[in-house]
């Protein structure tokens, strides 16, 4: 990622995975931690914002594939935050704004092989979590109804990402790799929040379309956690040195599980689950306090975003 989508890619990633941290902590009932994690993550996306709009001509950012897709995918998942958060309008309008956003993104660039294959499923999930989130706080039932359309399409882009993602990434990625199982969890997370938005006052779903998402909702969380386990064990096997922006998909992929194993506990009633969540979440916290510490000592160190790169071979 060349030029101005490192930096980008590096505000949109932060906020991206801020926010998720933030709906997170929500679910689990840290509702002061969450607000926390919120100030940093609207920080991110609005300094995304501003440089997108300062320094980029338009043309120019629509060709940054993957630092656009990430911004898309940062503006819903920020929306879930703050929808959580109680901020009901914000949330709509980032929600119309990703929508937006994902539209436009519909015919971008060729995302190559690397694991940024996956950020279009990521982008396309992310808007579904936003549309379930506000279904069920505002017990509207037609947010609900694009969202499960978005789900399924999702699976779909999953599907094409997975048959374009090149299998030596596993053991040469420089971080975006993780995003294989990042786009799983998110897609696990978007299922939950759909069960969810059927459970309360809305009548959303039947009881056979509730039984097919409640299955297809499990299956991906196990395949999350099963691809988490392949992933890091090609970690301690190929270890790569030094540090890259990609190493924020690896956080991202830690917050978005946490968060869709106790999205998925919340909504088949699963204590025990709720217990793993947490942990996770916990874990995801660490996580992103020191890859937030990596990434300032690697700014400095290069005196400016550019030089937030890898001594990783390749």
């Amino acid at each position: 990622m060349p030029g101005p989508s490192r930096f980008a890619t590096l505000w949109a990633t932060y906020a991206l995975t801020a926010g998720t941290l933030s709906a997170g902590l929500d679910s689990a009932g840290y509702g002061v931690l969450s607000r926390i994690a919120l100030v940093p993550a609207c920080a991110a996306w609005l300094g995304t914002v501003a440089y997108v709009v300062l320094r980029l001509p338009r043309a120019a950012w629509r060709a940054q594939a993957p630092a656009a897709h990430t911004f898309t995918a940062a503006t819903a998942l920020l929306g879930a935050g703050v929808s959580a958060a109680g901020r009901q309008t914000p949330a709509a309008a980032l929600l119309a704004l990703a929508a937006l956003l994902w539209t436009l993104l519909l015919a971008a660039g060729d995302p190559g092989r690397g694991g940024t294959v996956f950020l279009r499923c990521v982008a396309t999930q992310g808007l579904a979590v936003l549309g379930a989130t506000l279904a069920a706080a505002e017990s509207v039932a037609w947010p609900a109804h694009a969202a499960v359309v978005l789900f399924w399409l999702g699976l779909i882009r999953y599907g094409f990402a997975l048959f374009r993602f090149a299998p030596r990434e596993v053991t040469d990625g420089l971080g975006d790799h993780w995003l294989a199982g990042g786009a799983l969890a998110v897609s696990a997370l978007a299922g939950a929040r759909l069960l969810s938005a059927g459970s309360g006052r809305l009548y959303v779903w039947n009881d056979d379309d509730h039984t097919v998402l409640s299955r297809v909702t499990v299956a991906l969380l196990v395949l999350t956690l099963v691809c988490w386990v392949a992933l890091l064990t090609a970690e301690l096997m190929w270890p790569r040195h030094g540090f890259d922006v990609r190493r924020w998909a690896g956080v991202f992929g830690a917050a978005v599980t946490a968060a869709a194993t106790q999205a998925v506990a919340a909504a088949l009633d699963a204590p025990w689950l709720d217990a793993v969540g947490r942990a996770l979440l916990w874990l995801a916290v660490a996580l992103w306090l020191a890859c937030t510490a990596r990434t300032a000592a690697a700014v400095r160190a290069g005196s400016g975003p550019a030089g937030v790169r890898s001594t990783g071979r390749r």
